[in-house]
């Protein structure tokens, strides 16, 4: 999971009729605080120093990519000791960074009970969505399939990895549409053929999704 800015609503329309719908899971589908659980190891001042002074989020990218956390916490000890006591922190108690976001797990509610075909795209790590988030969130239920980036080796943007989520939907990017927070990641969709939805909460991604056509 990557950091973002507060994000502006964005839409694209797909080519052909969008049938199904490819969703992004933190910050959309479940909440996702990271400052949380390093504040709960060390403190929230020392938290809110250690995301201002330490080079976050390509650090966890790696993970999102496939790499071991064991090896994550390995580097920032030899690299960054400093900060190794909030890295720790943030990784032991990944747990407390995630929460439901009911509005949104309506929303994908009301799109499963109308038949559409709804999967999930994260950038996220493999070891941590199956410890944690798996089978945690009941909106994660109503998804036919999630593409986990640290399953795969590969992370939003590329290419790739929305040529796959089409290909685990069954359908074709132009029959997709992707709702994410990141701007870039939403880009990497459009750039596929997909309709893209910057997603800034459930009720704007409901009009828009409604504006594509969708049953909501």
């Amino acid at each position: 999971m990557g950091l973002s800015q507060s994000p502006t609503p964005a839409t694209t329309p797909a080519t052909l009729a969008v049938t199904g719908v490819v969703w992004d899971l933190g910050n959309v589908l479940i909440d996702w605080d990271p400052l949380a659980p390093v504040a709960d190891g060390v403190g929230e001042e020392e938290a809110r120093r250690f995301f201002a002074e330490f080079d976050f989020g390509p650090w966890n990218l790696a993970c999102d990519a496939g790499r071991p956390w064991s090896d994550a916490l390995e580097e920032v000890r030899r690299t960054a000791p400093r900060w190794h006591a909030a890295a720790s922190a943030y990784h032991r108690n990944f747990a407390r960074a995630l929460s439901p976001k009911e509005d949104s797990a309506e929303l994908v509610a009301d799109l499963a009970a109308a038949g559409v075909h709804q999967i999930g795209l994260t950038n996220f790590s493999a070891e941590t969505f199956r410890a944690h988030a798996d089978g945690r969130f009941p909106v994660l239920a109503h998804l036919r399939d999630v593409v986990v980036s640290g399953e795969e080796g590969i992370t939003k943007p590329d290419p790739r990895i929305y040529r796959l989520a089409a290909q685990r939907a069954g359908l074709t990017p132009d029959s997709l549409v992707f709702l994410d927070d990141v701007e870039h990641n939403v880009e990497g969709a459009r750039a596929v053929g997909m309709a893209g939805v910057r997603f800034t909460d459930a009720g704007s991604a409901r009009r828009a999704l409604r504006d594509l056509g969708l049953p909501v």
